[in-house]
């Protein structure tokens, strides 16, 4: 690099000041003579130079702020005369660098100055680094150049050679600054000013490729929503046409789907999931089929009744009169309904309707045999509270996403039933029937008993996600009233979940009365017959109810009042009847046939069951509901050798182990009831429970089994008119069982009179109608002692009956 030296030839020059702006040597610039300093100084250059051979000579200096720099420019007039705009003007040269002394005297009015020449020469060749920079700053050059179109000022660039010029030629930047052009003209040394100058150009071409890139982000983004709104209107003009083709009216079917989501009365939450949705859809093309998925979710979403609600009915009074005109018993169900309303109404006046995020919903499981009003009972709880009502049918479903709903990935995915359910409702709180909760079951597919666990939990469910939808949904308002045939089957941590409601069967009074009020004006209409034509008596109903029918429900009650009068039409169509008729008891027989359950107790004695030793007549609990179980002993001959215990009638563990139990007590006891206990010694016992085609369990049958086999021995028959139930021990206590209610009902079905049941569930009494109470002697014992002293009948003259004997 070469050493920055001083000329020594003095120059005394007339100063020709610049205000903010900067020549450099090299330049050629015009300058107005209408500004008194710089005519001035060209004048008093002039009259100089007619002194001195040469062009006039000027000394160029920076005025910033008032202030002028301790460096100049030498610059010589080329040329006075006018400019483009007519006004008088000189053209001057920069021819380099002078250093400012001190000031002087000279012809004309302008300021002189001493001056001192600066050597700004570099030594030749070219070290290689001052080489590699002029090489960079020419490419500099000649890329902002090429950017700014000016083609044939590129070769002038590349044409120098000298390392001062060629950072001087850096002064005709539009992009410099003042400061900047001044820090270029203070520089001295050549190099280090041509390192100044390709620095400065570096940072401005980096400055502008910076804007260039925004400013093409912004035109993408104007261009893109340009062309977006035009094609959306292109779009709505092809949609009208397409409308108008098919003679459809404007608006008949919006696809505006924001315009309907912002419309909508959303939750905040499910408003925003929505729009996502909507801006997927709008990206989407019509050909996608994800746009297909879209719309369809769209749909079910603006379907669903977020903020629709009805108002629950408030009047406790009518709520009740409501149940009682539809339903005869079922007084558990009733209370517990009537207990809600109360509270809701008491939460309510309180503003206690949301506590928690959680409004006051119920979950009630309605457990009970068929045929008893499960089913009807849930539209009459909608109609007593004044809300909606809806049916999901549980029976046989195995797939969990048949509740909780399908991934929308999957073709015709579908939310769950419980969305479905809320969205025919049309409210966020309806009566919802989950019927037949007992009959799901569960495979490869999922469980969804385990779906139902978030549904029916009030802690959870206020914020239920179905899998088709994924938002939260609330069904903490929603009433679900499950229903079941056996409340074994439910998953326990299902059970735990609602509220059990027991529905144990009508007595025969409860079923006249359902007959009456419900089944017969239904039966009418449907076999087109009115109620003057034909009527039918308490008396022929009670028939139907007791002898008919066998069961804790009322459908085959309303099948024999159906077939009943389809008789009684197609009689009086045939010519064979005239109408209005009156059927009476006695009338049945010959419409309907002969009855098919005649009590125990109404047959002949010596057809009886219970007319040999050996039977004994015992209460069980079925599916079906409450039901007699006779049961049957016998002795094997003992020639034939075989000792032991026999069990027939598909029994289960629990009550093979009960008839082990009944014959153990009595080989250990039997001399002290005076029963000949060497029989079972010597001779095989048989069990065996008719209907053998029926599972049978349970430990309820233990006294009816000791029963059965001690009047086997002791010869005395069991009394007709005496039924049993309850679990026996090996010392011969009687202990505790369950549905009381339903096998007292069952026995006064079955014409008993005379009940034995354990001490231990004499509080379960309170359950059974008083008018069932009333008609049954219900015995409640400790041990088997006192069943067999209740049971037995006195042995004849005290002669022993011969003993059946098993083939």
């Amino acid at each position: 690099m070469a050493a920055e030296s001083a000329a020594f030839t003095p120059l005394t020059l007339p100063v020709l000041p610049l205000d903010d702006e900067v020549v450099l040597p090299g330049m050629v610039v015009p300058l107005d003579l209408s500004d008194a300093e710089v005519r001035a100084a060209v004048e008093a250059a002039q009259a100089a130079a007619r002194s001195e051979p040469g062009k006039p000579r000027v000394l160029l200096v920076p005025r910033i702020d008032g202030a002028h720099a301790a460096t100049g420019v030498l610059g010589t007039v080329e040329q006075v005369g006018r400019l483009a705009d007519g006004d008088p003007g000189a053209l001057i040269r920069g021819r380099g660098r002078v250093r400012i002394g001190a000031g002087t005297t000279g012809p004309g009015a302008a300021l002189w100055v001493e001056g001192t020449r600066v050597d700004e020469t570099v030594p030749e060749p070219l070290p290689g680094q001052v080489a590699e920079l002029v090489k960079e700053y020419k490419a500099l050059a000649t890329a902002w150049l090429r950017k700014r179109g000016a083609w044939q000022v590129v070769d002038r660039v590349q044409a120098i050679d000298d390392v001062s010029a060629l950072a001087d030629n850096s002064g005709y930047s539009p992009f410099l600054t003042t400061e900047q052009k001044v820090e270029l003209l203070e520089t001295t040394d050549p190099v280090a000013r041509l390192k100044l100058a390709t620095q400065q150009l570096r940072d401005h071409l980096a400055e502008q490729d910076v804007a260039e890139t925004i400013a093409k982000d912004v035109q993408e983004g104007v261009d893109k929503q340009q062309r977006e709104f035009l094609l959306r209107r292109q779009l709505e003009a092809v949609r009208k046409e397409l409308r108008e083709i098919n003679g459809e009216q404007d608006g008949e079917e919006s696809d505006d789907y924001r315009a309907r989501v912002e419309a909508a009365d959303l939750p905040e939450k499910v408003r925003e999931a929505a729009l996502k949705e909507v801006d997927k859809l709008e990206r989407s093309s019509d050909q996608s089929p994800e746009g297909s998925w879209i719309r369809t979710w769209l749909d079910t979403v603006l379907e669903m009744p977020w903020s629709e609600r009805t108002e629950d009915a408030y009047d406790i009074q009518g709520a009740q009169a409501v149940l009682d005109a539809e339903h005869a018993g079922l007084e558990d169900v009733k209370e517990r309904i009537t207990e809600y309303l109360a509270v809701r109404k008491r939460r309510g006046d309180r503003g206690l309707g949301v506590v928690g995020g959680r409004r006051g919903g119920a979950v009630l499981a309605l457990v009970g045999p068929p045929g008893v009003g499960k089913t009807s009972l849930g539209e009459s709880v909608a109609h007593a509270m004044g809300r909606k009502f809806v049916r999901v049918a549980l029976g046989g479903v195995r797939d969990e996403a048949e509740i909780r709903g399908h991934r929308r990935t999957y073709v015709g995915a579908l939310p769950g039933r419980i969305v479905r359910a809320i969205k025919e409702a049309g409210s966020m709180n309806p009566v919802v029937l989950l019927d037949e909760i007992d009959k799901v079951g569960s495979d490869f597919r999922g469980d969804p008993a385990a779906a139902l666990l978030e549904v029916l939990d009030p802690a959870q469910n206020h914020t239920f996600r179905d899998h088709y939808l994924e938002v939260e949904l609330d069904l903490s308002d929603v009433v679900f009233l499950a229903t079941a045939n056996v409340l074994e089957a439910i998953p326990e941590a299902l059970l735990d979940r609602m509220e059990l409601v027991r529905l144990d069967g009508y007595t025969e009074d409860e079923k006249v009365v359902i007959a009456r009020d419900h089944l017969l004006p239904r039966q009418l209409e449907r076999a087109g017959l009115d109620a003057d034509e034909v009527t039918v008596d308490e008396g022929a109903l009670r028939k139907l109810a007791g002898e008919y029918t066998r069961e804790a429900g009322v459908r085959t009650l309303e099948r024999s009042v159906a077939r009943l009068l389809r008789k009684v039409a197609a009689q009086h169509e045939l010519g064979e009847r005239e109408l209005p008729f009156t059927v009476t008891e006695a009338d049945l027989r010959g419409l309907i046939g002969r009855p098919h359950h005649v009590p125990e107790s109404a047959q002949d004695p010596a057809e009886r069951r219970t007319a040999v030793p050996g039977v004994a007549t015992g209460l069980a609990v079925t599916g079906a509901g409450g039901d007699v179980l006779y049961v049957e002993a016998s002795l094997a001959d003992p020639e034939t050798g075989a000792a032991g215990l026999t069990l027939t009638g598909q029994l289960g563990d629990v009550m093979k182990e009960s008839a082990q139990i009944a014959l153990s007590f009595l080989r250990s006891h039997g001399a002290e009831l005076e029963l000949p206990v060497g029989d079972l010694k010597d001779r095989g016992a048989h069990i065996h429970f008719p209907a053998g085609a029926v599972p049978k369990d349970g430990p309820s049958a233990g006294v009816t089994m000791t029963t059965a086999l001690a009047s086997l021995l002791s010869g005395r028959l069991v009394r007709t008119d005496v039924a049993m139930t309850g679990e026996v021990s090996l010392t011969g206590r009687v202990l505790p069982i369950g549905g009381v209610k339903q096998k007292l009902l069952a026995a006064h079905r079955a014409g008993i009179t005379t009940v034995i049941i354990p001490k231990r569930n004499e509080p379960d009494l309170d359950d059974v109608p008083a008018q069932v109470l009333d008609k049954l002697d219900v015995h409640a014992v400790t041990d088997v002692r006192q069943v067999l002293e209740l049971a037995l009948a006195p042995a004849t003259n005290g002669a022993k009956p011969e003993v059946p004997v098993a083939a």
